[in-house]
């Protein structure tokens, strides 16, 4: 979501940070800006892309060794320039600083609750609002009590505060003096060349190139950055001693950003899947549960349930995880939508292992949830991400990493299989150790495991089939997608891509539910794609296709080769290279990202920063 980067240095910091924006652009965003320390307050701000943001700070000559810059998602207030960050306070309107240039200049990720019990208490005051943030109540809040020292003024500010919130902050008075503090948000300080310069970011990504010395904030810290020192204290102004928050070289390489022969990032991201699940099972020789670190056997053995927490995509993975679990290791699971989890009333059970699900490992309403299960007593937690430094990884017991790389386009791709690729893992370990796992089988699922590389391969040679049939959709404004078992995850996943980045409106449904309700949307203009792979429940599934067919509706079949289903009039068949048995979902998914990708191409949409979507949501 949205992106900080802020810096104090001895040189001009402006190309750090407008380099820094660049690389959080993946992320989705609406407006950005920066300001920076000269002669007092001087900002640029823009609705544009970042490129539109860098060629007004060189017409302004914008330059600076103190400076913070922002990429916003709107959450208050329209995408508009004056809702832009950074924002600056000016002082009530009956003091004599009013009308100034600015005197305290904020950047802010996340949502503050009690924005508009703030905001009225402000203005009663005198301060005046030119946007409809609540970032810029917090800016107005600080300048409230500013007295002289800046740190001493956001120390007692966010004691105010209710909500999630990483900020960078900086006062006209107070030259090479840059302030930031988290809590429900992520943020990274950098250790520049030297310990002569330091740096804030919401991704250490932002400061790949410029320093890999990085500081992971944990929640309640403040931090203060001057030339040629920091410290990091917590709410009470108590400074941390140095083993409490080290410094960990991370290699944040902006080459993987790189598009190289592809036209953009979800294309690239589709084709890396060999490689990222490749990478995700290096090294795993023999299923053990110490594969999910130090201790997990004894978690293990201990439990006698799952439960699964995630939104969105990470959910589906999860939802198909479900069906691995019950079958393969036998072990009761729920799957929870996260961001609804920890607002009903459920049943804590001290025995159950809570899986969160998760590509940046910082989505709010996961980690929201995850703490909430804590709370309830449960604290046998593991998480299945694919970012080691996460909050999500550093907050649970124990965790896989998945090996996906750096995903730039917002619809996910290569993070859902690598997901799927880990939770498999955990399904064969959690077997295993409750003795349902053969010396043979374990065997037979590792060569299965170890051939998605080439079979993944295979299934991308599809791609010009798919992208035939991305030419019907590309017409239409309505599809379905069904799926039975296993593959009703993938069916919803394939709809959520579609809509994601055509538009197009796009629903799924387990194929049995067709006759309760759904059919009466079936005609020549509704296309519903079928995921039809040879299981026990196929002619079942051949049974709801004649359903479609009779009601004139077009199908769209992802067959194996073995299912003797042809294409004919009112139906599409695209045979898989091979029947993949319990491995399906991970091969079957990627014709269906394939056909988002092309339909959206033929749509002319903006493939890989969908409106109003955003990569990693780190707001509630």
């Amino acid at each position: 979501m949205c992106g900080i980067v802020a810096g104090v240095s001895g040189r001009d910091v402006v190309p750090v940070l407008v380099q820094g924006l660049q690389r959080l652009e993946y992320r989705g965003y609406d407006s950005c800006g920066v300001a920076v320390h000269r002669d007092g307050l001087q900002r640029a701000r823009s609705t544009a892309r970042v490129a539109e943001l860098v060629e007004q700070v060189k017409a302004e000559h914008i330059a600076s060794g103190t400076g913070i810059a922002h990429t916003r998602w709107a959450t208050h207030g329209a995408p508009a320039v004056h809702n832009a960050h950074p924002h600056f306070s000016h002082g009530p309107a009956n003091s004599s600083t009013n009308g100034s240039a600015g005197r305290v200049a904020l950047v802010h990720n996340g949502i503050i609750e009690n924005h508009d019990e703030l905001r009225a208490t402000l203005q009663a005051r005198g301060y005046v609002f030119e946007s409809q943030t609540d970032t810029e109540v917090i800016a107005h809040l600080i300048d409230s009590l500013y007295n002289g020292d800046i740190f001493a003024a956001l120390q007692a500010a966010v004691a105010q505060l209710h909500g999630a919130y990483a900020l960078a902050v900086f006062h006209k008075d107070e030259p090479h003096r840059v302030v930031g503090a988290r809590a429900g948000s992520p943020l990274v300080l950098g250790v520049g060349e030297g310990g002569k310069e330091h740096f804030l970011a919401s991704d250490a990504m932002a400061l790949a190139g410029v320093t890999d010395q990085i500081v992971y904030l944990e929640e309640g810290d403040l931090v203060d950055l001057q030339l040629g020192r920091y410290w990091v204290a917590d709410g009470q102004g108590r400074s941390f001693d140095v083993s409490q928050r080290p410094v960990k070289t991370v290699h944040a390489h902006s080459g993987a950003a790189e598009l190289g022969p592809y036209r953009h990032y979800m294309q690239k991201e589709i084709f890396e899947q060999p490689r990222a699940i490749g990478d995700t099972l290096e090294g795993v020789e023999g299923i053990t549960p110490e594969l999910f670190g130090d201790g997990a056997y004894g978690i293990f053995k201990q439990i006698d349930r799952v439960l699964i927490l995630a939104c969105g995509t990470s959910y589906y993975s999860g939802c198909a995880a479900k069906y691995w679990l019950e079958e393969i290791a036998q072990i009761p699971t729920q799957v929870e939508v996260a961001s609804e989890y920890r607002y009903r009333t459920s049943v804590p059970d001290p025995k159950t292992l809570v899986v969160t699900i998760s590509q940046s490992g910082e989505t709010a309403d996961t980690l929201a949830a995850l703490r909430h299960a804590q709370g309830l007593g449960m604290t046998h937690t593991l998480t299945i991400c694919n970012v080691s430094t996460s909050a999500m990884v550093r907050e649970c017991r124990l965790a896989y990493i998945t090996r996906a790389g750096v995903e730039i386009g917002v619809a996910s791709t290569k993070a859902f299989t690598t997901q799927l690729a880990g939770l498999f893992l955990l399904t064969l370990a959690l077997a295993q150790v409750r003795g349902k796992l053969s010396d043979a089988q374990e065997a037979e699922h590792l060569k299965a495991m170890r051939h998605l590389p080439v079979a993944l391969q295979a299934v991308l040679a599809l791609e010009p089939q798919v992208i035939s049939w991305a030419e019907d959709f590309a017409r239409m404004d309505n599809a379905l997608f069904l799926g039975r078992g296993l593959h009703y995850p993938i069916a919803l996943e394939g709809a959520l891509k579609l809509k994601e980045i055509s538009y197009i409106h796009a629903e799924a449904y387990p194929a049995g539910e067709l006759k309760h309700g759904p059919l009466a949307l079936v005609t020549s203009a509704m296309p519903v794609v079928t995921v039809a792979p040879n299981d026990a429940l196929l002619e079942k599934l051949k049974s709801n296709m004649q359903e479609v067919r009779a009601r004139g509706g077009v199908l769209y079949v992802l067959a194996d080769a073995d299912t003797r289903i042809a294409s004919g009039e009112g139906i599409h068949v695209i045979r898989m290279p091979e029947h993949y048995g319990a491995l399906s979902p991970l091969l079957h998914v990627v014709p269906l990202q394939l056909l988002a990708y092309h339909t959206a191409l033929a749509k002319g949409t903006d493939v890989d920063k969908p409106r109003n979507l955003a990569k990693s949501v780190t707001v509630e």
